[in-house]
Parts: structure tokens; sequence; C-alpha cells
């Protein structure tokens, strides 16, 4: 244990000065644990595998400092990000509504949505609210914490996908494009319409968004784009051919860590290059994704469908029975689907003052049939993103500070539903 504290620190003191993660530090971690990541590391593919940790090291004055260590990262690697994609848009949705700047428009206004196009769906209530009607605050709400795909649906209606990805190049998130609605079969035009909808406050219209189209496409040319040896398709047919993801979401990990960086530490990033959000923005997102779904009340989500891991994949995999430990709280976003399991989530333990970044992404699919609900989640995935999540903790729980982190910013008071 020492000796790997030791190497880390080592390492530490050479991330300041490179550009790249280090590649050999998590390679000795997984290989000094085969009880634990055998199975991964004997897979022909290895599952898939793709790690970016990040410690951060506070001066004196609690800014953090980064040094990254990856495993597999390779973002021309094609996987499919699932609902990781909910996070850069709501953060988008709440840029647009500062940006607009129309006076009393605000996240809680009532947001009603129409139909302009083939598929589209119309919105006039939400039971799950406190109001009963939808907004804006809501749906992010829902995002953070069980990962709705409606929710994230009606954010990309906002926004629109032309100011999302022109968003996304504002970031210099380069190995990204999000293109379409998740969990409803969105593909080709349909992408590109989104819907019109409009905002009130006590049945006051505030602000109309019309229907947009967005005529750009957003190529990328990625290794493993096609994948398995056949797939069922919408009425459960079996085609035998692989299934193309190259007109898909894509959202490489790196991408993911730096949102997520960007967000829980915009004092490290130039003004120009820092989200265009509120103290208040940042508070509300912050709580939320942190918050486990059987703490919160409207939206209110019970046993034994929702549970206080239910998106927590990294450190409790995402299990309906872990144990919770009282002073650790996790801010990510989580996504699964086509075998893939993904974390990217930022991992705090306030009693013992440790805080660390792990993004990981792991995939499997025994029988190469895409779309058929037969994934070994379950049995290799979450439990690898668990072990994970637990080795990294106990390696910086030994691992010495200079300075110990003030971590106020991240600490909430949170219900006590039973």
């Amino acid at each position: 244990m020492k000796h790997f504290c030791i190497l880390l620190l080592m390492m530490t003191a050479f991330g300041s000065f490179a550009q790249q993660p280090d590649t050999v530090f998590l390679k000795g971690i997984l290989h000094g644990h085969p009880e634990l990541f055998s199975g991964i590391l004997n897979h022909p593919t290895q599952n898939e595998v793709q790690i970016l940790y990040t410690r951060i090291d506070r001066d004196k004055n609690n800014i953090p400092h980064f040094s990254s260590y990856s495993y597999r990262l390779n973002a021309r690697h094609y996987f499919y990000p699932a609902s990781t994609v909910k996070l850069p848009t709501a953060i988008f949705a709440l840029e647009k509504l500062n940006e607009l700047k129309v006076k009393g428009f605000s996240r809680k206004s009532v947001m009603i949505i129409d139909s302009s196009f083939a598929g589209q769906t119309k919105v006039s209530a939400d039971t799950s609210s406190a109001t009963g009607l939808p907004s804006i605050e809501n749906y992010i709400k829902k995002i953070l914490l069980v990962s709705d795909n409606d929710a994230f649906n009606r954010l990309y209606e906002f926004v629109g996908r032309a100011e999302i990805n022109q968003k996304l190049k504002k970031y210099h998130l380069d190995n990204t494009r999000i293109v379409g609605r998740l969990a409803i079969g969105d593909a080709g035009e349909s992408t590109r319409h989104t819907n019109p909808m409009n905002f009130y406050n006590d049945n006051k219209l505030i602000y109309h968004k019309p229907g947009l189209y967005d005529e750009s496409n957003y190529p990328m040319h990625l290794e493993n784009m096609l994948q398995g040896k056949a797939y069922l398709d919408s009425s459960d047919r079996l085609v035998n051919k692989p299934l193309d993801f190259s007109e898909k979401n894509v959202y490489s990990l790196a991408d993911q860590q730096m949102v997520l960086k960007r967000l829980l530490f915009p004092e490290t990033f130039p003004k120009a290059q820092r989200f265009n959000l509120s103290a208040d923005d940042y508070q509300l997102i912050y709580r939320y994704m942190s918050t486990f779904p059987t703490e919160n009340t409207k939206p209110t989500y019970n046993r034994p469908e929702y549970f206080p891991a239910y998106c927590k994949f990294l450190f409790y995999g995402g299990d309906s029975t872990a144990l919770i430990n009282p002073d650790i709280r996790i801010f990510n976003k989580v996504g699964d689907s086509y075998g893939y399991d993904i974390d990217n989530a930022y991992i705090v333990d306030f009693k013992n003052k440790v805080e660390f970044m792990l993004s990981a992404v792991v995939q499997s699919n025994e029988d190469g049939i895409l779309n058929d609900n037969k994934y070994e989640y379950a049995t290799v995935c979450l439990p690898f993103l668990k072990n994970l999540g637990q080795v990294i903790y106990q390696y910086e729980l030994k691992c010495p500070k200079k300075h110990l982190p003030d971590l106020t910013k991240f600490k909430f008071t949170y219900s006590k539903r039973k």
C-alpha cells in the first residue's frame, strides 16, 4: 500500500507537467487485484473497459489541482453513452434560460410543450412535480435523481439540437455529439426537429420557443461503430448483421469528466470557459446529483423500484441492498444501454476529507445480439464498477495530503424519508 501511495505521489508531481494522463498506475491497480478484476483482464476485449481517474490535491487556498491516470482511454473507440448525455443537456438548458434574459422567465416557469412534426408529443401536465405542471427545474431534478428519459427528451427539445452541439464545440468537447432523444426510437429527420413550447407564470405567457430545425450534420468516424453479430429491430425481429451506431450520440469518457470538472470546479477554468450558470443553478445541480432518490419528495421515488444506490454504479454497484456510508456522497451521472454501464463521478468522504473523480465504462454482451435485453449488467458490469470505485477509494484513504480540502460547498442537508 505504502509503495503505491509513493508511486502515486511521484506521478502526481509528474502530472503537473504532463499533457496526457498517466497510463501505468491504473494497470497496476487492476493487476494487483486479480480476485476482483481477472475476469475483465482475461476477457478477449477486456469488456470494452475505459477508465479515467483524477486525483485532487488542494493548495493552501483550497484551490484544487488535478492529476489524471487512465486505462485503455481512447476517444476513437466508440461506446454508446446512453444517459450520460443528459448532464450536459441539463446544463445547456439552464444556460439557454440565462442567456435569453426574458423578464420573469425562470426554471420554475410552467413549460407547456406542443408538437409540430411527425412523432412529436405534447405535454401539459407533470404529476411528479409539486405543482402538477412541467418545468425546466423539475425535469432537471428527474434527470439527476433517476435518469428519467422523458425529462431529457424535453430539455433536448427546449435547447434544440443545433444549440446543444454548438455549446459542445464552445467548450471544446470535440469528441462529443448529441443528436437524438432517448428511448423512443428517435432517428433520421425526427432528430432534427424539436418541439415548439410556451412558458407561463400565473397563466401569463412569458416566452414562446418555436419549433426548430437543425440542418447540420455531425459526422464522426470512429472504430467500433458496428457492433454485435445481430440485433432485434423495433418489431423484435432478428436482423443478422451488426447494429450500426454511426448516427447515434457520442460522448467520450474524457469529455464526460471534463464536463464534470468544469461543473464542480469552475474556478479552475478561464471565465470564458465556465458554464453560464448562476450560483443557484450550481447549487441545484450539486444537490440533486448527490441526493438519493428515496430522500426526495416531489418528484417522489419509493422502494422497491427505487433505492439509495439506484444511480450509483461506482462504489455501490447500483445494488438495492448496498449499505450506504453516511459520510460519503457521490456527485455523478450514469448510463446503461446496449450492454454498457457507465458512471462519471466525483466521490467525496466528508469525514476523512477524501475527494476524487472517477469515470469508467464497461460492456458485456456475451451472446453478441443487441436489443435482446440479455446483457451481463448484474454479473459483470456493475460488480466491476463497484470494485473499481472501492479500490480507488481505499488508496485515496491511505495517501497523505499536504492540505486537507474544505468541502463545505458540496455539503447539503438531505431529507430523511423512510
